[in-house]
């Protein structure tokens, strides 16, 4: 078993109204020993936009700003910027989120230079209702799909409140690789309940003839599915995956069903370098799971997520948010984690 050390509660609400009702879900970046934190900040009426803290070091919080760095501009996502997460490519800072408009939960992106002014470059995922993606994936994947891919509809269309056409498939838990792969960008997506992958060379590649393509081959791209007890439900990317001499290493979320509801766990995986959609391994239990009170009580009861993580010397330290309310941290020592995904494979 891989020794798990809780730090606590690194960021919680304040009185200020943009995040009075909660701070979660961390996009992370690094820069030496300084962590950018990108994070999900909550006013009322569950609107969300981003908020930013520095920490010096893992656990140190130096500088956190007075109003959002991230808010909303669009009538995409005139419920909430939510969720981000963060990579440098070159001399470009990217940050994917979701764009919720209060019915529809869509992937976005947006662009900077300086981590100070980020340039909204609008929808990057499918935008498509549900029946068109029915009869996309249908026609050549339905055979090879967990069934599950073909049961989104009822499960994340908002009945009577708009038209069938209006209700678009939910894709969120955007997450860039660091680098180039094969000179190409690489994508992690999420539509319920797997984790998939887009390759692209750049971001306006991705129109609605790119994705109703790649849709129809649906079964190509999957990275994971869930598999386990502990991800019996969905699963979802983390943080950006960490390239080591064994793999791509992911840290990812997964969901199961209880009998007092759906509990969120912190779970890993090891991809192949060259080609991140073969899947080396991944535990068969949870890195770790809501055990401690802030963990299991909150404004969604039993949720680790983790979003975004620093790398100390091996000391890996993994930003998660918890019980959709704060913010904490865990460390684990990376090489005791790849050692243990390595006996897995």
């Amino acid at each position: 078993m891989i020794t798990i050390e809780k730090l606590g509660v690194l960021l919680g609400p304040t009185e200020k109204s943009f995040e009075k009702y909660g701070t979660l879900n961390p996009g992370v970046f690094q820069e030496g020993n300084t962590v950018h934190l990108f994070y999900r900040a909550v006013e009322f009426g569950n609107i969300s936009t981003i908020g930013y803290a520095k920490s010096d070091g893992p656990f140190n919080i130096v500088e956190r700003m007075e109003r959002p760095l991230i808010e909303i501009d669009f009538e995409y996502e005139k419920h909430g910027v939510e969720d981000a997460r963060i990579v440098k490519i070159d001399d470009i800072y990217y940050l994917t989120y979701t764009a919720y408009d209060g019915i529809n939960a869509l992937g976005a992106l947006a662009t900077s230079k300086d981590l100070i002014h980020f340039e909204k470059q609008g929808i990057i995922t499918p935008q498509v209702n549900y029946q068109d993606y029915e009869d996309f994936v249908t026609r050549k994947n339905e055979d090879e799909l967990n069934p599950k891919y073909l049961l989104l509809y009822n499960l994340f269309a908002e009945i009577g409140l708009v038209a069938d056409k209006f209700r678009l498939l939910r894709d969120k838990d955007l997450v860039l690789f660091p680098r180039k792969i094969n000179g190409k960008f690489a994508l992690l997506h999420r539509i319920w309940p797997g984790i998939q992958i887009v390759y692209f060379d750049h971001w306006k590649d991705l129109t609605k003839s790119f994705w109703e393509d790649y849709l129809k081959n649906l079964t190509d791209y999957i990275v994971l599915d869930p598999k386990g007890f502990f991800e019996v439900n969905y699963i979802g990317a983390g943080g950006p995956p960490i390239e080591t001499e064994y793999g791509w290493l992911l840290i990812y979320h997964g969901v199961q069903e209880t009998i007092i509801g759906k509990t969120y766990h912190a779970m890993a995986a090891l991809l192949q370098l060259d080609k991140p959609e073969i899947e080396i391994s991944r535990l068969k239990y949870p890195l770790f799971s809501p055990t401690r009170i802030w963990e299991r009580v909150g404004t969604v009861n039993n949720v680790v997520f983790p979003s975004g993580q620093a790398l100390f010397g091996n000391d890996l330290y993994i930003y998660y948010g918890v019980a959709d309310e704060n913010i904490a941290v865990v460390k684990l020592d990376i090489n005791e984690l790849l050692l243990e995904l390595r006996i897995q494979t």
